[in-house]
């Protein structure tokens, strides 16, 4: 108890020298310390915002603007480096001879190549040596390809459309209820029920009805080329696009294997088992081994999301405006207020692991094996 308590007045004998020291620092400096900083203007623009900025925007706005490119490409990421991580991993198991190698290839290749060069790749060698713009490469004079990007039509939702989203909601609803009751049937029945067909025409069906009787309230915004650039439509530049691909790449290789691993675990009995029952190899695998593997693959899977959404402050090193490279960089080399923006970028990718850990915490209890 003693050694506890003289630990404990180390710490924060240390914590409380490192905080006076600070503000002794910033005294010396003339730097004020606080937040009232946020409520300046920040006098500078940014390349790719999702909300609206300009150069009279507060420093306050270009921490949001900063918040929502990184959840973008992170959430984007995620999703790309999981379905290309499975698909890769369940490849590296499969019968096909060339079919497993060339998933080996891709997953010792790409995971023993550091992040950053796979970056630099992506932005230097692919996409900026595109033409440009105004030899840009087009597809039906409506999408075009070039150093500056992929243009592409906007759609311009009109008065009327709301009814749409609604019948998109009501789909989403309505496929969930459908899976639920098709569980049930099945465990109490032994019959299967087409789920996915029936997924997919209602996904599509009610949104397209919905469209149909509100006359297509929707409209285009097509790109044009004005002087040395397009303007109008919708835009993904090479700095998103470079770093998306690197990170989901990259992150995909080491899912692959973890997703190899988890199947790899599973008893060989039970494809036996279910090949043995009649059961075609497609629906084993997705009824029977995947099931059973998640609960090998979910904590691995966690770390590698995590990695993901920090591996994101990397955009800087590509000028992609994400909360490092706009609000840890730019807003903190102009207002000087380091610590206050440190602690708030530190903050927030806190936050996001905590919140990843916690969703897929949340995912991985209701995939355990529950006694009876």
């Amino acid at each position: 108890m003693y050694f506890q308590v003289l630990v404990l007045g180390l710490v924060l004998y240390v914590i409380y020298m490192l905080i006076d020291n600070t503000m002794t620092n910033l005294a010396a400096r003339g730097i004020a310390s606080g937040f009232d900083f946020l409520s300046t203007s920040s006098g500078f623009s940014i390349s790719e915002t999702l909300i609206d900025y300009d150069e009279s925007s507060s420093y306050g706005r270009v921490f949001w603007v900063g918040l929502m490119n990184t959840l973008l490409v992170s959430c984007l990421g995620i999703i790309l480096a999981t379905v290309m991580g499975f698909i890769m991993g369940v490849a590296r198991l499969s019968s096909n001879w060339i079919v497993a190698k060339i998933a080996m290839i891709y997953v010792d290749t790409l995971r023993n190549i550091p992040l950053l060069l796979q970056l630099f790749f992506w932005y230097f060698a692919v996409l900026r040596p595109l033409p440009k713009p105004k030899a840009a490469i087009d597809w039906f004079d409506s999408i075009f390809l070039s150093n500056r990007g992929l243009y592409m039509p906007k759609p311009i939702f009109e008065s009327g459309f709301w009814l749409i989203w609604s019948a998109l909601v009501v789909a989403i609803i309505s496929i969930f209820v459908i899976r639920r009751w098709a569980k049930k049937r099945q465990e109490k029945t032994g019959e299967q029920f087409p789920v996915l067909l029936t997924s997919l025409g209602i996904i599509v069906g009610l949104p397209l009805l919905a469209a149909i009787i509100t006359g297509f309230p929707m409209g285009w915004d097509f790109p044009e080329l004005k002087g040395f650039n397009f303007k109008g439509g919708m835009v993904l530049t090479p700095e998103f696009c470079s770093l998306l691909f690197a990170l989901s790449i990259y992150t995909s290789s080491f899912i692959a294997e973890i997703v190899r691993s988890g199947i790899m675990a599973v008893n060989k009995g039970q494809t036996e088992a279910a090949h043995a029952l009649g059961l075609r190899p497609n629906l084993t695998t997705r009824l029977i081994i995947i099931p059973q593997a998640l609960r090998v693959i979910i904590p691995p899977l966690t770390s590698q999301y995590l990695n993901l959404t920090k591996n994101s402050s990397l955009a800087a090193a590509i000028a992609y405006p994400d909360l490092v490279a706009v609000f840890a960089g730019t807003t903190l080399n102009q207002t000087g207020q380091a610590v206050e923006i440190m602690a708030m970028t530190l903050s927030v990718y806190l936050g996001l692991s905590l919140l990843i850990s916690t969703l897929m915490n949340w995912y991985n209890a209701r995939m355990a094996l529950v006694e009876r």
